[in-house]
């Protein structure tokens, strides 16, 4: 069984960030946000979140833009320009023009208790529940818990 996490860093503290991901034999960390910079939580911005990973949790993190929305997607869903129906939609051409379904077989098949990281504190409107759900639909007997 394939093992694949989802996590939000929004309204959680580090300590509760860190001991999820810890406490659920996370082996990776799999950035999959466009700007992973971003100032909203100090303990989640590049390069900290990568110490922090593998000094506290010993957990790889990697940060993979083939996940992410385009910079246009994000502000027309963010600007009200669109609604999720339609960033579903949006989102899943872009993952098809970038031929996603192959590069996540070539990348990712072998690796297991991976954890898809982004900004929004609840999956069901964010783009890493569907990336969830794109792994899921690639390979055998997934199971997605979101932490």
């Amino acid at each position: 069984m394939k093992q694949i996490y989802t996590i939000g860093f929004t309204k959680k503290t580090a300590q509760e960030f860190f001991e999820l991901l810890k406490n659920n034999a996370v082996a990776m960390v799999l950035d999959i946000r466009l700007n992973n910079t971003s100032q909203l939580a100090a303990f989640a911005k590049y390069p900290d979140i990568k110490y922090f990973l593998n000094a506290i949790c010993n957990i790889e993190y990697i940060h993979d833009t083939m996940f992410a929305p385009s910079d246009e997607i994000m502000k027309n869903y963010k600007n009200k320009k669109i609604d999720w129906p339609q960033y579903k939609k949006d989102f899943a051409e872009l993952l098809k023009q970038r031929n996603v379904d192959s590069y996540i077989k070539e990348k990712y098949s072998s690796k297991n208790n991976i954890c898809l990281l982004c900004s929004e504190a609840m999956p069901s409107r964010c783009h890493r529940q569907l990336i969830a759900e794109k792994f899921a639909e690639l390979f055998d007997d997934v199971k997605i818990k979101h932490l």
